[in-house]
């Protein structure tokens, strides 16, 4: 057996269905579509989700949750992150960027209490927490904003 002898040939000399071609057809009369109601009238369709007028399933249910589209562009950073940079002093956003602590795209970046910091830095432009504020401070460091 080869790739090119290969063939669908169960279906090959299947005929098409001549449905509405009279009773020995086996589709005569109603032509497949039943008796009546929606389905069976040109034109008739029914919508995806649709269930006979009850209210249907995706309206049923309580909605929930919301996705802000401001967490694109925040980002956060941890102390001992900061801590390995060991020989950068000043640190503001475009130095995160550089070395790809953060995405390109973040525009606010927050710095948060996990770790230790044991050098002084200086922090401009960025948010801190309280507990990070304290750390920096008590290292000797300085926030600018």
């Amino acid at each position: 057996m080869y790739l090119n002898t290969i063939s669908n040939s169960i279906y090959k000399n299947r005929k098409r269905k001549r449905i509405c071609r009279g009773i020995g057809s086996g589709l005569g009369k109603t032509g497949g579509r039943g008796h009546k109601g929606q389905t069976s009238r040109s034109g008739g369709k029914i919508r995806k989700g649709f269930e006979g007028g009850q209210t249907p399933l995706y309206r049923r249910i309580p909605k929930f949750g919301f996705v802000s589209k401001k967490k694109i562009f925040v980002d956060e950073i941890r102390l001992f992150e900061l801590d390995n940079l060991s020989d950068i002093s000043v640190i503001d956003l475009s130095v995160l960027k550089k070395t790809n602590l953060i995405k390109k795209n973040i525009k606010y970046v927050k710095i948060i209490k996990v770790g230790n910091i044991n050098r002084p830095i200086v922090v401009s432009g960025l948010f801190v927490t309280k507990g990070a504020r304290l750390c920096i401070e008590s290292a000797g460091g300085k926030i600018n904003n």
